[in-house]
Parts: C-alpha cells; structure tokens; sequence
C-alpha cells in the first residue's frame, strides 16, 4: 500500500500546482479590463447570438471557478466573478462555456458521448473504491469466488470512471478552441487580452489532464495489484 500512497501524493502535487498555477494566472488576467467593455455575461450572450443559439439562457451562479454548461436545462451558468467582470479572464471562461453549449446545439460527438456516461460515472465515483477494497476482504476470508467478482465489478467501474476522464479532454480543449476562435475571428479581444485568456484556457485544460493522467494511474495500479497476483 506504500506505493499507493506515494502515487496519491505525486498525484495530489501536480493537481496542487496546476490548481495554484490556474488561480495566479486567472488573478493575473482579471486585471486586464477589456476595451469593448464588455461582461462575461455580455460576452456569452454575443457568442451564443453570432452561433444563432436562443434557446440558452445565461445565469450567475453562486461561487469561485463554478462556471459549467449544463446541457439539461440549457443554461451556461457562470460564476459571480465572471458574469458580472470585465476582463481577459471573465471573456475566456464566459466564451469556453458557450462553447460547450455550441456543441450541444451541433451535437458534436465527444459531447454526447461524455453525456451518456454521467449516470454510471455518478455511481461509479461512489461505489468503486468500496467495492474492491470489499472484494480484497471477501477474497481473503473466502478465497476467491464472490470476492474475485466483487473485486472485478468494483474495477469496471473504476475504468468507467477513467474512460470519462480522457473522454472530458476532448470535449473541454475543443471548447476551449471554438471560444478562443470566436474571440479572435469576432475581433473581440485585443491581443494582449487574447493572449491572457488563451493562456487562461490552456491552464484551466492541464487541471482536466492531471486529473485524467491520475484516474489511469490509479486504475493501473489496482489492475497489478489484484490482476497482477500469481
């Protein structure tokens, strides 16, 4: 179990720096104030109009970094900061959120594929871990038999879980993309503003890429542990 605790720790590092690193960089751009003058609100409902999306609404959640497209009920809901804000940081997160809801609206793959795992992924954050610890036990007072399929059953969850985490990349760096293109091609930005919120964008993706890099590290681990015994 050593080695296990190492790897959580090496893993929590590198989320603690890229998440430290976001924070500096987002505190850095929130002082570059736009020249249009222009809110993260203003900015999702442009972008949202030049893509002929009406059926969006843009809300204020309450909140730091809890900006999300909630494909549901349709809303991109952004964070006080970033709604009611008026610069390089509050333009990319608005933007990036409005480009997931131009996903939804052109049904674009990776998306509907990210959607259709949030139930098992719901059950599977809760219940995995729990279920191969409960195996190991089970194996080790019983043989294998009930706890070897308990033990499996808890890991095929665990893959879930890490098949949704790779899955979100995609879906996170092409809205990222569509909302760094709209800024540029709109002339939205200029480009010192650009800049600030293209390097914003690609930060906030690391945080998605540390967290995928450690499911599958995680998962590969339990797979030696367990499937690796003679």
């Amino acid at each position: 179990m050593g080695s296990y605790y190492l790897l959580l720790g090496a893993i929590a590092l590198a989320s603690w720096l890229v998440s430290s690193t976001l924070k500096r960089k987002f505190a850095t751009y929130s002082k570059i104030h736009l020249r249009n003058g222009l809110s993260g609100a203003e900015i999702a409902e442009k972008m949202l109009s030049d893509h002929g999306i009406r059926n969006v609404k843009v809300v204020s959640v309450a909140g730091r970094l809890t900006d999300h497209y909630n494909p549901r009920d349709r809303t991109v809901n952004l964070s006080e900061a970033v709604y009611n804000e008026r610069n390089a940081a509050a333009a990319a997160v608005a933007a990036h959120e409005c480009g997931h809801a131009v996903q939804h609206a052109q049904a674009y793959s990776w998306l509907k594929m990210r959607s259709a795992l949030v139930p098992a992924v719901n059950i599977s954050s809760k219940l995995s871990m729990w279920l191969i610890m409960g195996g190991l036990i089970l194996g080790a007072g019983a043989g294998l038999g009930l706890g070897y399929w308990v033990v499996v059953l808890g890991f095929v969850l665990m893959a879930v879980a890490t098949a949704f985490s790779f899955i979100t990349l995609p879906v996170e760096y092409d809205a990222s993309n569509r909302a760094l293109a709209w800024l540029k091609n709109k002339n939205m930005l200029s480009q010192e503003e650009y800049k600030g919120s293209e390097d914003a964008l690609k930060w906030a993706a690391r945080t998605y890429l540390v967290a995928a890099l450690g499911s599958l590290a995680t998962l590969v681990y339990w797979a030696l542990q367990v499937f690796g015994r003679d």
